[in-house]
């Protein structure tokens, strides 16, 4: 198979799962390591997290007015309220900017294989369906991002912080954490998304600054097509994953998660067992 399509194979991975709850990381370790790109592991790595900015650009693009505190179409206080929304953001980005900074690498180099990703899928699906079991018939208490406190802010944070263990899901895990608090489902979706700005921009330059921004031109070429694809694909599962909320709640994803999980295990062990 071609390099250039298995690159957009890898744009198609992320887009999807960026934005579902599934852990776009740990899919793309996983069906990188089906594929094996004639690249290097090196250029991979970097890959599989620029590619990210393709994704963040659909967020920015179909969110553009909810994000704009510029927007001549708002008025003064709903440009005070954007503002505070960002400022909210900021908050809770701490915590995953902080422990991310120093231990990246670190967490990488222990978790970025397919057996840890299989047990973080596990795990945080067995977690979704316990949190949704113990919210049904519950009213949310936080229905707009507004009323997210700075306490509930940290919470939040602390639980994207975890998702940098890859196969537990940036948006996996902050939903649950504004879950566990009473955020509703729409809302908790909403601001990961929004969430997803400064941290996959920053996680994006600091791969660059790492990889030394040193393309051939094939690398390069195919860095920005794994991008323009991430971010149509993306556009498409962020309009399915607010509609399917609406009536649907996240266990769905929990099995997926889990089944994903167990045969990552399965094959892990299979493998071992031929090798």
């Amino acid at each position: 198979m071609l390099d250039f399509i298995k690159v957009v194979i890898l744009g198609i991975v992320e887009g999807i799962t960026e934005w579902l709850p599934v852990s776009s990381t740990g899919h793309l370790i996983l069906v990188g390591s089906l594929l094996e790109p004639d690249l290097s592991d090196a250029f991979m790595e970097m890959f599989n997290v620029v590619i990210q900015l393709g994704a963040i650009m659909a967020v920015v693009v179909l969110y553009f007015h909810k994000l704009n505190p510029f927007s001549p179409r708002k008025t003064k206080r709903q440009k005070m309220l954007t503002w505070q929304m960002w400022i909210k953001v900021v908050i809770a980005s701490v915590p995953a900017a902080v422990v991310g900074l120093i231990f990246n690498d670190y967490l990488d180099a222990i978790f970025y294989k397919p057996f840890p990703v299989a047990v973080m899928l596990i795990v945080y699906g067995v977690l979704f369906i316990i949190i949704e079991d113990k919210n049904k018939g519950k009213k949310p208490q936080v229905t707009k991002i507004s009323q997210l406190s700075v306490k509930m802010l940290l919470w939040i944070g602390v639980f994207q912080m975890l998702a940098l263990i890859p196969g537990t899901s940036r948006s996996g895990a902050t939903i649950i954490g504004a879950l566990l608090i009473g955020v509703a489902r729409e809302t908790a979706a909403e601001f990961t998304f929004f969430l997803a700005i400064p941290v996959m921009f920053g996680a994006s330059f600091l791969k660059l600054v790492k990889f030394g921004f040193h393309f051939t031109a094939a690398e390069f070429g195919f860095l920005m097509l794994g991008c323009l694809v991430s971010f149509g694909v993306s556009i498409i599962a962020i309009k399915f994953l607010m509609g399917y909320i609406k009536k649907h709640d996240f266990k769905v994803f929990g099995y997926y998660r889990i089944v994903l999980g167990g045969l990552i295990i399965v094959s892990s062990i299979i493998k071992l067992i031929m090798g």
